[in-house]
């Protein structure tokens, strides 16, 4: 059923009509921007994941999120070899992730974030695949990644973009530790 143009709209402030909150879609605008990892637009991506991190393992792993997120230069997710995105919506930072070379022909995915007000939107499936499209763009034929045992929603969206896991699913999460994963980015009967 088509919803009337009226049915959008409610009265607000002395009989005036403004769009309802609900109607977000219309009004939002997506955008990818390719950064350096020191940009201003990363860092907003970096202090959410050095809190989540921290929150989620504390010292789990034996050191706090920041030295995991200070392990790699920024020019490791540079060009030629790398890279690093955020998606915008309406200016502002709500989803990003990076590659860096693991081999010559593998890129590893590194820092794949949405804010958690954005979650649920499908912008974990985007950030991974305009960063395989980038991967793949650059020559790279394959992705490698590692996710921890405490983020079961990164797995699934690893599971669901079509990754393979280097460890068995049905041991529980904190047994296999470190979730590592693969994927081939060649095309079947396309060879780079």
């Amino acid at each position: 059923m088509r919803r009337s143009l009226a049915s959008r709209y409610r009265p607000r402030h002395g009989g005036r009509i403004e769009p309802k909150r609900t109607e977000r879609a219309m009004t939002t605008q997506l955008s990818v921007r390719y950064v350096s990892a020191d940009d201003a637009l990363a860092k907003p991506l970096l202090a959410d994941l050095e809190r989540e991190y921290d929150g989620r393992y504390g010292e789990f792993f034996g050191e706090r999120a920041s030295a995991e997120l200070n392990r790699y230069p920024a020019s490791d997710f540079a060009p030629p070899y790398g890279a690093f995105l955020v998606i915008l919506e309406d200016g502002e930072p709500v989803a990003g992730g990076a590659f860096k070379r693991y081999d010559d022909r593998t890129a590893e995915l590194k820092r794949v974030w949405t804010h958690p007000d954005h979650r649920g939107r499908g912008l974990g499936r985007r950030v991974v695949a305009e960063l395989e499209a980038a991967a793949r763009h650059r020559g790279y034929t394959a992705v490698t990644l590692t996710t921890g045992p405490r983020q079961p929603e990164a797995v699934a969206l690893y599971l669901a973009s079509g990754y393979t896991p280097r460890f068995d699913p049905s041991l529980p999460a904190e047994q296999i530790g470190i979730h590592a994963f693969d994927k081939s980015l060649v095309t079947e009967g396309v060879r780079a």
